[in-house]
């Protein structure tokens, strides 16, 4: 187990390693219902193959020898088995009630990796969009019905970050924002455990670009995804999966020219095949991100759906020497938001 520095110091020397794909690690060892079940919920009442976030209870041991995988690729960063361990998620698979215990388990199994080795391990407390949205329809034929409310995704979401800090996780990262409203849920969350003095770490927050129109799935560009965050300082912002790094560079780029904090970006490993598997090599994926870092884009690379510890090894190798962007000043503008930023002038 080596000290961990702060983690901001770290950043500021060198680009860091986000680890890759746990969904795709964890389909490789093809689980079944027995095997999700474990002992501990053998006579569950509904099917729960699927769950992944439960192997953190059934099957530690799946876990953490995945997370050694990365270490081995050398990643900085573990992000813990929680995408979908949140109260709304799980009570697909009536487990609403397991949330908190599947954060602090989670966050525990990446601990006891990342201590394994000898040099910093910093671990990220993943905090995923829920299965609900908080600015669409599910009813296409009551475009103002919502399935969710934001008071209860704040709920869920206070519970997973609480889970989350209180099992030892050096960040929390909102990640795979499709919907900028389930994100502010999970912002004002955090803020409010932070309220109560609970000692908040900070905040990665990564957004999604759902195709190639260049916006969320709510209609965001880049800009205006930043502009609505940016209020939460967090230690970092980005894009996360959907497009391959080919498809991603040019949005992080943007958001490169208008955020004033560290950048992140893990894509996937391409883009899906017909069968919905990923083909892009390691060697292909860890190109593309070491010219991303060539260009002075990027402080925080990693990998998304498809990438395994081949690619992460890869793209370790692509950063390692290689300058971090530098974190511009502040803009001194007003900014405001909707699908797109208005920037007003100069502030007085």
């Amino acid at each position: 187990m080596a000290d961990r520095p702060d983690i901001a110091d770290a950043a500021a020397q060198r680009i860091l390693v986000l680890d890759g794909a746990m969904g795709t690690m964890i389909q490789a060892e093809k689980p079944d219902e027995a095997t999700y079940r474990g002992t501990r919920f053998a006579d569950h009442g509904s099917d729960v193959a699927g769950n992944n976030e439960l192997l953190s209870l059934t099957q530690p041991d799946m876990i953490r020898a995945i997370h050694a995988e990365f270490l081995e690729a050398n990643a900085d960063i573990l992000c813990t088995n929680t995408f979908g361990a949140n109260a709304v998620s799980q009570a697909d698979y009536g487990m609403a009630d397991l949330a908190y215990e599947m954060n602090v388990e989670s966050v525990r199994l990446a601990r006891e990796a990342g201590d394994a080795v000898d040099r910093p391990v910093w671990v990220a407390g993943g905090i995923g969009p829920t299965n609900q949205t908080a600015s669409i329809s599910p009813d296409v034929n009551d475009p103002g019905f919502r399935g969710i409310t934001f008071d209860q995704l704040a709920e869920a979401y206070g519970e997973a970050a609480r889970g989350l800090i209180d099992g030892g996780a050096d960040l929390l990262l909102v990640e795979t924002i499709f919907d900028t409203l389930n994100a502010k849920a999970a912002i004002y969350a955090i803020e409010a455990l932070r309220d109560e003095g609970v000692a908040v770490p900070p905040v990665m927050i990564s957004g999604t670009i759902t195709d190639r129109s260049g916006r969320t799935l709510t209609g965001q560009t880049p800009e205006a995804f930043w502009t609505s965050v940016a209020h939460a300082r967090p230690f970092s912002v980005g894009l996360n999966c959907a497009l391959g790094a080919a498809e991603m560079r040019a949005h992080v780029r943007t958001l490169a020219g208008v955020a004033d904090t560290r950048i992140s970006a893990y894509p996937n490993a391409g883009l899906p095949n017909e069968m919905g598997g990923y083909d892009e090599t390691p060697e292909e994926t860890a190109a593309h991100l070491a010219e991303w870092a060539d260009s002075g884009l990027v402080n925080i690379v990693g990998g998304c759906c498809g990438t395994t510890p081949d690619h992460i090894a890869a793209i370790a190798r692509a950063v390692a020497g290689k300058a971090p962007r530098k974190i511009p000043a502040k803009v001194r503008k007003m900014r405001l938001s909707g699908l797109e930023m208005f920037e007003a002038g100069s502030a007085a």
